[in-house]
């Protein structure tokens, strides 16, 4: 089990911040990890719009696709990614996007897996741990290319926690 918490605060407005983390078709642009993404299918359900998506996660040898359901709500400014199939036993992650007083974002981003193979986690899961460890610093750097003549406030301080 790989548990790790990281929360930020960035300069840039909350619904953007939504946005980048929600595009998962644009993810092999910045992702350092990630060789493919596709969302097969788009529905709502109870007002959320909720995706299908499959990524495909590349780092030296190791190559391996897995399917998630992606709820994205973007009244509360949440995504929650559930596992459905893949080299896990579990997957999930979550996002949360919150405006700060002066402007810019605190962003919280939580992610716990476990490969379903003891093998595999043993020589993957410190590698995969530093990859979802890196992932919110990809998503930042990608903001500071798409946002930052943009920026809505100065840059907040920056908590991580595992």
């Amino acid at each position: 089990m790989a548990a790790h918490e990281h929360i930020r605060d960035v300069p840039y407005a909350p619904d953007d911040m939504f946005s980048l983390v929600a595009g998962i078709d644009r993810y092999p642009e910045f992702l350092p990890w990630c060789a493919g993404a596709r969302v097969r299918r788009r529905d709502m359900e109870n007002g959320k719009e909720v995706l299908l998506a499959d990524l495909i996660v590349s780092y030296k040898v190791f190559r391996e696709q897995f399917t998630s359901r992606v709820t994205l709500d973007r009244d509360a400014r949440i995504i929650d990614v559930g596992y459905v199939q893949g080299p896990f036993s579990y997957l999930h992650n979550n996002w949360r996007f919150e405006a700060l007083p002066a402007g810019g974002t605190r962003i919280h981003f939580c992610i716990d897996f476990e490969f379903k193979s003891a093998t595999l986690q043993k020589m993957i899961g410190a590698v995969f741990s530093r990859a979802f460890g890196r992932m919110m610093e990809a998503f930042i750097e990608r903001a500071d290319e798409l946002y930052g003549a943009q920026r809505e406030a100065p840059l907040g301080a920056a908590v991580a926690s595992e």
